[in-house]
């Protein structure tokens, strides 16, 4: 359950919002973590181990007191015993009913700026893909252009049937990903070629073997295209260091790439240029 629909779910209960405030060192979640608690229940999370612990018991002592906000400031190896050796500041605070509106608003804005990953393709592997995508911090869309292949998936993955799935790569938002992976090479090869004519598409993966993706790239110059566009294709999808081809395996393997790819930490411009300059 996410964290607005929990809110809304105890809005007549007595909350605690808990938040990671700000961290110095290793810790186990990011400033802005937060989670709330309820006599009875929680959601989200803070990063578990002895510091959650910790928060949660405050929190209910907090409700079942009456005590007030609190902010604390712990050193979790000394305190916690946590390895990691880090320092947070955590604030708890009882969450009233225009504060739980502002976080559910928040958190729907930060939905809808989710990074956006179009798949092509209901198979096995594209199912396997979509399904352990659709937890993940990702708006996630599967494309098909038949009709009994969408059936049984989660929620949060979009699904459409579309006679021509090329025509969703006009439309689909700036920086979005495109996994291809459909029942056609023909049709990989138009999706692949169409998503990587758009130059801002934040990654495009071709499932397939290196003898795929020498066509591909053959066909991709004959038609005009130009080598160095080629370097932005990701084929073989997860990579090819893992033997193992069932679908399951292929998505969780696609899925880190993907991670990796879409929310990996981005270096300061100046310390990648710093680091250019040192090498030249």
């Amino acid at each position: 359950m996410s964290l607005a629909a929990f809110l809304t779910a105890h809005r007549h209960d007595g909350i605690v919002l808990v938040r990671i405030e700000g961290t110095t060192g290793s810790t186990p979640r990011e400033a802005g973590a937060s989670m709330a608690v309820t006599a009875y229940a929680i959601a989200g999370t803070i990063g578990g181990g002895q510091l959650e612990f910790h928060c949660i018991d405050l929190a209910r002592h907090m409700l079942s007191e009456g005590a007030p906000d609190q902010i604390l400031d712990i050193p979790l190896g000394p305190q916690m015993g946590q390895c990691c050796g880090g320092r947070v500041r955590v604030s708890l605070k009882h969450c009233s009913a225009p504060e739980a509106a502002i976080l559910a608003a928040r958190e729907k804005a930060e939905t809808a700026a989710r990074p956006s990953i179009l798949v092509f393709g209901a198979g096995h592997t594209g199912r396997a893909l979509a399904k352990a995508l659709a937890a993940l911090p990702f708006t996630v869309t599967l494309i098909d252009d038949r009709d009994d292949v969408m059936s049984g998936l989660p929620p949060a993955v979009t699904c459409i049937r579309m006679a021509d799935p090329v025509d969703a790569v006009a439309h689909a938002p700036a920086k979005a990903a495109f996994v291809v992976l459909s029942h056609s090479h023909a049709l990989d090869y138009r999706l692949a070629e169409t998503a990587l004519a758009r130059g801002d598409a934040a990654y495009v993966g071709m499932i397939g073997s290196a003898t795929k993706r020498a066509r591909f790239e053959a066909s991709f110059l004959r038609s005009g295209g130009r080598r160095e566009t080629l370097a932005r294709l990701t084929c073989p999808i997860g990579g090819s260091d893992v033997d193992d081809k069932r679908p399951e395996v292929i998505a969780a393997l696609t899925t880190a790439e993907l991670v990796r790819c879409l929310l990996g930490r981005r270096e300061p411009a100046r310390r990648r240029k710093a680091r250019h300059e040192s090498a030249a």
